[in-house]
This record gives structure tokens, sequence and C-alpha cells, in this order.
């Protein structure tokens, strides 16, 4: 595990003690993606796993530049430490990104790291919806519902989260059934 050991590193290094509640969740972010491990290839469970401890460093201070976390922190991988495209691309397209860099006009700078791999997106969402901001389980519409709340109606992520839901659930469900498919427990 290499690149996630890495990946580690690195994200600890951004967010430990700037960000210590992103931290907190990213953390938990990573132990889901190690439960969906049996559902992937060698490679790609490690993948996803340097994705989910690293999918929210776009929040450090050093990562920000378009001021949408998942493409600056694909950006501050790519460009600042030569990260693998694949992992700049699973961070990039983590959860909502797609509806919000609509909103902010981003599709451009989001299509930088496309396409999409879908299984790798939808198991990225799944780990992130899965955990609270401060890094304890919780079920992925009580998660929603708290993004929704924490931002509240007149802020781009509570709009791209509202457009997104539905297909955030969809992700979630997808997730599950693969994982069962593959005998694999998850939350």
């Amino acid at each position: 595990m290499q690149l996630a050991k890495w990946a580690h590193h690195l994200a600890e290094s951004l967010l430990a003690d700037s960000l210590p509640r992103r931290w907190a969740h990213s953390q938990r972010v990573y132990s889901q993606a190690l439960t969906l491990a049996p559902t992937f290839d060698k490679g790609d469970a490690e993948l996803l796993a340097a994705a989910a401890i690293a999918h929210d460093i776009g929040y450090a201070e050093v990562a920000v530049d378009t001021g949408q976390h998942m493409i600056d922190g694909a950006r501050y991988l790519r460009d600042v430490v030569g990260a693998d495209p694949r992992l700049c691309s699973v961070v990039a397209f983590h959860t909502s990104s797609s509806w919000e860099a609509s909103e902010l006009g981003l599709e451009d700078a989001l299509n930088e790291f496309g396409p999409a791999e879908p299984e790798l997106v939808d198991a990225i969402t799944y780990c992130d919806l899965t955990s609270n901001p401060v890094g304890d389980l919780v079920d992925p519409v009580e998660r929603l519902a708290e993004v929704l709340e924490r931002y509240g109606p007149e802020h781009v992520v509570f709009r791209a989260v509202s457009a997104a839901r539905p297909e955030l659930i969809s992700r979630v469900a997808r997730v599950r059934q693969r994982a069962e498919v593959a005998g694999a427990k998850v939350s």
C-alpha cells in the first residue's frame, strides 16, 4: 500500500494541525475505503484508499485555487506533488463535484481530470457520505441532511447537493450492492 501510505502522509501534513475536523473526517473516509477493498482488484483498492484519505486536501490553505475543494485538491495532487492522474481524477470527481462545478462555472477545470471512473467515484462518494464532519459513521441520508443544514439554501454547496442528492443516493446503493455480491461487510 505504497500509494495509500504516501497519500496518508500528505493528507496528514496538510490537514491534521490546521483542519483537525477535516482530518478526522478523512480518516473515517479512509477506513470506509478499506472495507470496500474486497470489491476491487488490488490496484484499484489501493487507489481508492489513497483518494479517500486525500479527498479533502483541497480545503488546505496551500491548495485553495478555485474555491471548489475537489478541483483544488486534484490540482494540488497533480501540479504540486505529481500524483497519479487516476488518483487526481477520483479526488476531483468525488461526491457532488460535477454539480458544484456546474454551479460555479468550473466545468472546464473539472474536465481536466476526466473522464471519471464510475465505480471508483461511486465508492469514494459512499465513503464520504458515511462519515460525518468529525469522523463518526453516519447514514448517508442523515449526512446529506446535515450538509444541507450546515450550508443553507443560499450556498452553492446546498444547491449542488440538492440537485445531486438522487444520484448520490444511487451511488451509495450501487456500492452496497457491489459489496454484497463480493461478500464485503459495509455499513
